[in-house]
């Protein structure tokens, strides 16, 4: 297999990861649409649809500042030889995560809407995450998520020669299974709203911290990427959400 691995027919190919990444959106946002029928929702549909629209807008915000600082030394140069384009194109799902926290509870803060709104987009983040990393996969070293050199058996020539950790592939292995344990979880009897989405950022939280480690990507003095320091600070927080929302 070569890399990047693009999508099409004859003359017309597509890069995989603009492919996976705008079927991740729609896939995901249809998903949600059809648990919102099937289940009731404890949010009013204009609550919710503001709340969509900021997290919407949050994750945009979110996901481009943590990219361009997760290279810190080109972050100040400002962009080095890419200049302004490098501010523009670099992005990643866990700011996304956590810019749309932030914008939805600050959207909620103004509705004066109480009600945990993170349950209902667990199952579909899942999914489109891990369709999306199906594009981060095939598109090999090109957009960044590509583990560090490894001798393990499972390691993968992912376009330079060279036997990489296939660190998206690891994060496809954890959604599923994460998926797998959340529905089983689900099962075991009703939560205090807000329980399932929590569990959810712990989960992906825990998973980047560690994962991170296996990633070429510039490392602070004291050992951790910006990365690596965006989810310590968000397991903190969710370690004070999880203790201060009662079971029911």
């Amino acid at each position: 297999m070569e890399f990047p691995v693009y999508i099409g027919w004859g003359d017309w190919q597509v890069h995989p990861h603009v492919l996976f990444e705008l079927m991740a959106f729609f896939v995901g946002f249809r998903y949600f649409l059809f648990l919102r029928k099937k289940q009731e929702d404890p949010i009013s549909t204009p609550n919710r649809v503001i709340i969509l629209l900021a997290a919407a807008l949050g994750a945009l915000i979110g996901s481009r500042v943590l990219g361009v600082m997760e290279n810190w030394p080109l972050f100040l140069e400002g962009g080095g030889e890419q200049g302004w384009l490098y501010f523009i194109t670099q992005k990643t799902i866990l700011g996304g995560l956590l810019g749309g926290l932030w914008s939805v509870e600050i959207a909620k803060y103004f509705l004066k809407e109480q009600t945990s709104s993170g349950d209902l987009f667990v199952y579909p983040l899942i999914l489109g995450m891990f369709i999306g990393r199906i594009g981060c996969f095939l598109s090999g070293l090109e957009d960044g998520t590509h583990g560090i050199p490894t001798t393990l058996p499972w390691g993968m020539d992912l376009g330079d020669g060279i036997s990489r950790h296939p660190a998206a592939l690891y994060e496809m292995i954890f959604l599923l299974l994460l998926w797998i344990c959340l529905r089983l979880w689900d099962k075991t009897g009703p939560r205090a709203n807000g329980r399932r989405f929590q569990l959810f950022m712990i989960a992906y939280l825990a998973f980047r911290l560690g994962v991170d480690f296996l990633k070429p990507v510039y490392t602070f003095s004291f050992g951790l990427q910006s990365i690596q320091v965006a989810c310590l600070a968000g397991l903190v927080y969710y370690g004070w959400a999880w203790r201060n929302i009662p079971s029911k």
